[in-house]
């Protein structure tokens, strides 16, 4: 941690969460109109739900319990994001590069909320 942190805005966890939701957003504007109400809301509400949780986090660093909570909520959204990912792959909405892709980013995302929680009091506000 060199660089100052003074907003969830400056963790590089949520740049690169924010980062992938717009690459779903862009890459699921080409799905199948059928799937409008259901796989492209899920996922895009999943990989944006991932940046929210990381934004409240941040703002419970007051209470330990609270802050890991929010933090676990964000690696739970991560790792659904990942599923809906799969699906559009076996569906054949994306390819598996843009898939594989995705993929890795999500599990760089999820190691670095974990890395948050397993620092927790790092982060806290005294």
């Amino acid at each position: 941690m060199g660089e100052k942190i003074s907003s969830y805005k400056d963790l590089r966890v949520f740049q690169n969460g924010m980062d992938a939701a717009m690459k779903i957003f862009h890459m699921t504007k080409r799905f199948p109109t059928e799937e409008k109400y259901s796989m492209v809301d899920q996922i895009r509400r999943s990989s944006r739900s991932v940046c929210a949780n990381l934004a409240e986090a941040w703002r419970k660093r007051r209470y330990k319990a609270a802050f890991i909570a929010k933090l676990s909520d964000a690696e739970s959204e991560a790792c659904e994001t990942q599923v809906w990912v799969e699906f559009a792959r076996r569906c054949q909405y994306l390819e598996d590069a843009a898939c594989n892709e995705l993929d890795a980013a999500y599990e760089q995302i999820m190691a670095q909320i974990v890395k948050m929680i397993v620092d927790a009091d790092k982060w806290l506000i005294r």
